[in-house]
Parts: C-alpha cells; sequence; structure tokens
C-alpha cells in the first residue's frame, strides 16, 4: 500500500501561508537536495486549489532538477471550480478528499506527497491516511498568516525524526498514532 507523506514549511510562530515570501535563504540548497531526495520516493502529488494554482505558476516548466521531478509527478487537485489543468499530469477530483485518498493508496505505485497543511491535508490527518508528518520548521518568526492547524479533530503524533539544516531549518518527521486507513 502506498504511504502519504505530508511535507509542510513552517515558521516559528506556525504560519504557513505564502513560504516563498518568508522562507529565504533558509531553503536553500540542502533543504532542495533533502526535498528532492524525499521526491524521489514518490510518484504522486496531492492539493487543493490554491495550492495547484502556486505550483503551477512557480514549475510550470521543468527548470532544475527538483522542478522537473514535481513537473513529472502524477498530480491530483481537489477543487470545485478549476475546470481544465493545464499543468502536466494534472487531474481534478471533485469528490471527498478522504474516499479519492483512501483509493489512490490502494494503487500500486510510490509515495504520494502533500505540500502544506490546508484543507486537503487537515481531511486526511483527520481521516486517518497520513503515514508521516514532515514539518520544516524555519527560523523566522513571520508576524501573521495562514497557521498550520485550524480547529479540527485532535490527532497524537508519535517523533520519529529529527535532523537540522545549516541554514537552521529543523526537520521534525512525525507519525500518527492512531491508526492509519
Amino acid at each position: 500500500m502506498r504511504r502519504v507523506i505530508e511535507s509542510t514549511l513552517v515558521s516559528v510562530d506556525g504560519v504557513i501561508g505564502e513560504p516563498h515570501q518568508w522562507t529565504g535563504a533558509h531553503f536553500g540548497d540542502e533543504a532542495i537536495a533533502r526535498a528532492l531526495e524525499q521526491l524521489t520516493r514518490c510518484d504522486a502529488m496531492v492539493m487543493g486549489r490554491r495550492t495547484y494554482e502556486m505550483f503551477s505558476n512557480i514549475w510550470s516548466e521543468p527548470a532544475d532538477d527538483y522542478a522537473a521531478a514535481i513537473y513529472s509527478l502524477s498530480k491530483y487537485v481537489f477543487s470545485s471550480t478549476l475546470e481544465d489543468p493545464e499543468w502536466n499530469n494534472t487531474t481534478v477530483i471533485r469528490g471527498d478528499v478522504a474516499s479519492a485518498v483512501h483509493d489512490l493508496k490502494q494503487q500500486a505505485g510510490q509515495d504520494i506527497v502533500l505540500y502544506g497543511h490546508g484543507p486537503v491535508g487537515q481531511a486526511v490527518l483527520e481521516a486517518n491516511l497520513l503515514d508521516e508528518l514532515k514539518l520544516w520548521i524555519h527560523p523566522v518568526v513571520v508576524g501573521s498568516g495562514t497557521l498550520l492547524f485550524r480547529d479540527g479533530k485532535r490527532s497524537e503524533l508519535e517523533l520519529v525524526a529529527t535532523e537540522t539544516t545549516t541554514s537552521g531549518v529543523v526537520i521534525v518527521t512525525y507519525r500518527p498514532a492512531g491508526p492509519s486507513r
């Protein structure tokens, strides 16, 4: 069975929104290499419409190895408004997030990556479909913006690993302690 791996950039004060505006030099070559290594174990990505719009603009064409890895992934976008996705290998899913991700996990293939913890990430976590939560905690206080978690179901987590990059990013990996589906 495939695993769903969430990988989210977060500031020390818990902000996840608009990371390209605050990660700065902390997300340098070392972080890119670690993120690319993670992508080599994935063949699919799930996301919401806002993430799709941001990513499809940033990585519309494969300009480097990281962009090429994302470009080649099968991408599943949960949206009720997106009509004709133009980004390579993109499928729009209009149904229930939990049901669709459960079905994707049952298919043959590599891991499924989920960047950011918006409504799709929240739904996957609450449905016990998340296999790993990787938080990239950046040494910056943003002060305002979209926060990592919102009101929802309680989820116990088990610490699996902690790494620190030379730029001060702490990568904390958790596994949900409850049963996964």
